[in-house]
């Protein structure tokens, strides 16, 4: 019996993403797929449900709403922030993804910097990939049942375990 995608398995993918207009902006590399733990909200909510039943070697292409790959942009979430509100030794890029904690709550929250001024640095809470249509192409890899560990951390672990924690 060959297994389909489900809840609590861990998934290996190749696969290439584009936007509407065709350009490539992001893929897997052949030596190193995409392995993601499938109901747990590794990969954007429409990919996983299209992956859902799938088997090893399936191929398909799928096309992924704003709503379900990184949500609508919304405008009030570019924020101008102080420069000095940074850590003296962060050299601050365009594009450098960051993360702040809300302090009432303890949840971090990514976002992204958009421009660096002298004083002032713009930063953007929307994902850069928000509001736009997502084109996968994917190709199921592999498919196995995740470890205890795997599952209490909601993630998969490399052949060597993890050195994220």
């Amino acid at each position: 019996m060959t297994a389909s995608i489900a809840d609590d398995l861990v998934v290996g993918l190749r696969y290439t993403l584009r936007n509407d207009a065709g350009e490539t902006l992001d893929r897997s590399e052949d030596d190193d797929p995409l392995q993601y733990l499938h109901g747990h909200e590794n990969i954007v909510p429409g990919l996983e449900s299209a992956l859902t039943g799938k088997k090893v070697g399936e191929k398909l292409v799928v096309v992924v709403s704003p709503e379900e790959g990184y949500g609508a942009r919304d405008a009030a979430g570019e924020r101008k922030v102080p420069r000095n509100a940074f850590p003296d030794d962060v050299e601050l890029e365009v594009g450098m993804e960051l993360v702040m904690e809300d302090t009432s709550t303890g949840d971090e929250q990514p976002f992204w910097v958009k421009s660096v001024g002298k004083d002032v640095v713009t930063i953007d809470m929307n994902h850069p990939l928000a509001g736009v249509q997502l084109h996968f192409d994917v190709e199921v890899l592999s498919i196995r049942a995740a470890t205890a560990e795997e599952l209490d951390h909601g993630h998969p672990h490399g052949p060597g375990g993890h050195d994220h924690h």
